[in-house]
């Protein structure tokens, strides 16, 4: 199980990198386009809105894998970690639930599309674009129950990669006030 996750952690991270500078490269083509040749592709602006968009769902199931979410801590940092993860597991049973509900009204909308309706320039089902959607939500509810099993059978803290990184420049300043610090009392000394 372990390795199916790994390799879904390695697929998502390169799917969104190549959204990411997909879109990234499509407008800066578009944006050459319009300044140096006064030219521009229109289907050069849908892709990137399409690609955009896939990368945002997609980017938000990755996030849940790693507990980047933005969530309210302040309260569960004062309760012991056993008890704070549970109430965090009761949280995420509503987040599950909203993502059950939107899979299945995702599911209905896009069964309902008729075939005709297309993206105006690609000329590409609707569905197919929007087929998105059902998929992103039913990916997030995988990741918040793979990292609530991580916390509660595990005993395992996924931690917020912003968070690791705030600690790794606090660490970095005071070691810098440290040698700062000595400087100053080696001055003094000698």
């Amino acid at each position: 199980m372990t390795a199916f996750f790994n390799f879904l952690d390695r697929i998502e991270s390169h799917i969104c990198r190549l959204l990411l500078a997909g879109f990234v490269v499509l407008l800066f083509v578009q944006i050459v386009a319009r300044q140096f040749f006064s030219y521009s592709y229109t289907w050069i602006e849908e892709l990137s809105v399409i690609l955009f968009v896939w990368f945002a769902y997609l980017g938000a199931a990755y996030a849940a894998r790693i507990a980047a979410h933005n969530r309210v801590t302040f309260h569960l940092n004062a309760l012991p970690r056993k008890t704070a993860r549970i109430i965090e597991a009761i949280g995420d049973l509503f987040w599950i639930a909203f993502n059950i509900v939107m899979v299945w009204q995702c599911v209905q909308f896009i069964s309902r599309m008729k075939p005709f309706v297309k993206a105006q320039t690609l000329g590409w089902e609707m569905r197919f674009v929007y087929l998105l959607l059902p998929i992103s939500f039913a990916l997030m509810t995988v990741r918040i129950l793979q990292v609530n099993y991580m916390k509660l059978v595990q005993g395992i803290d996924p931690r917020d990669p912003d968070e690791i990184k705030t600690e790794l420049v606090l660490d970095l300043a005071r070691d810098e006030v440290a040698a700062y610090e000595k400087q100053q009392q080696d001055r003094k000394d000698g």
